[in-house]
């Protein structure tokens, strides 16, 4: 049997490539952006992507959410969280104090911003991931660094000369795989993505929209907007939400956000990594339990 092609933001070290190692059971294929990743599972190149869609201290990888929100119909089938510890990688015998040009991926960078301006004698450039920093500094004979991953360090015969330089400990990064249409089945750990498109901007709307998820006690995740590119002050709602499309509760909600919207994308209901979401249900379910045994007990004293 053929293994399963999944693509992700290569070359080989970056932080998608260690996300992507812990899929079991698949072939991976590294490529050059965000952009190809989701490219090729559309058009069938590959059978999945990791992609890297949220980090912990720069919050929401652009080019990700916009390709899911405007240029390709896929669907998220899980998530997987990375924990992100940066280094500056150096070839060996490279000092701090020597380095004369710094680079990495845009969002490595930006989660260092304290560390480099400790190097104000270094000058900083943009690469197209970690990785590609790496191996553009393991094949330069300048005193150059990399800010990047332990495993890009090791696959370049390259050192850690400055371990775990990110301005904000607990950093992590997650990632989601997607496909090009199959929903994954329910968990009872689960998340369900969606974009909510306006047909007008209307005082009250996302109020309307919020409304929907607060009358059925379903917890929120993460609401964020994003320009819909067709003019200034035109924004549509990226909303993640606990709860899987196979629930009815889910359903219902998702029905009555699509009959009152211009419309909604749907992105996925998929498992989430970690016990908040399975605690949260429980948390809801006993007290809709609740609800429903006082209800019973009021109608029971209705006369007859």
């Amino acid at each position: 049997m053929s293994l399963a092609r999944v693509g992700y933001l290569g070359p080989e070290g970056s932080f998608s490539h260690e996300a992507v190692t812990t899929l079991e059971n698949v072939q991976t294929v590294a490529c050059v952006s965000i952009a190809d990743v989701l490219a090729g599972v559309a058009d069938g190149s590959l059978d999945s992507g990791l992609v890297p869609i949220e980090n912990a201290i720069e919050g929401t990888v652009s080019a990700t959410i916009d390709g899911l929100v405007f240029d390709y119909d896929l669907v998220i089938e899980r998530e997987v969280v990375l924990p992100i510890h940066m280094h500056l990688l150096a070839r060996p015998g490279v000092r701090p104090e020597d380095v004369t040009h710094v680079s990495s991926y845009v969002h490595a960078l930006a989660q260092v911003r304290g560390f480099l301006a400790g190097m104000s004698h270094a000058q900083v450039e943009q690469t197209t991931s970690t990785s590609q920093a790496a191996r553009e500094v393991a094949t330069s004979h300048e005193p150059r660094a990399a800010v990047g991953s332990a495993l890009a360090g090791s696959l370049f015969g390259l050192e850690i000369i400055v371990a775990d330089i990110a301005d904000h400990p607990g950093n992590a990064t997650r990632f989601v795989e997607v496909g090009r249409g199959s929903i994954t089945a329910p968990t009872g750990n689960d998340r369900t993505s969606i974009v909510c498109f306006q047909d007008a901007d209307r005082p009250g709307s996302l109020y309307g929209i919020l409304g929907s998820f607060a009358a059925r006690d379903i917890n929120l995740t993460k609401l964020e907007s994003r320009p819909t590119k067709r003019g200034l002050g035109e924004y549509c709602f990226v909303i993640e939400f606990d709860g899987h499309l196979g629930d009815d509760i889910v359903a219902d909600c998702l029905a009555d956000l699509q009959a009152h919207l211009a419309r909604v994308k749907f992105l996925g209901s998929y498992p989430v990594s970690g016990d908040e979401a399975t605690a949260r249900r429980a948390e809801v379910g006993e007290a809709r339990s609740k609800a429903a045994e006082w209800i019973v007990e009021l109608r029971a004293r209705i006369r007859r």
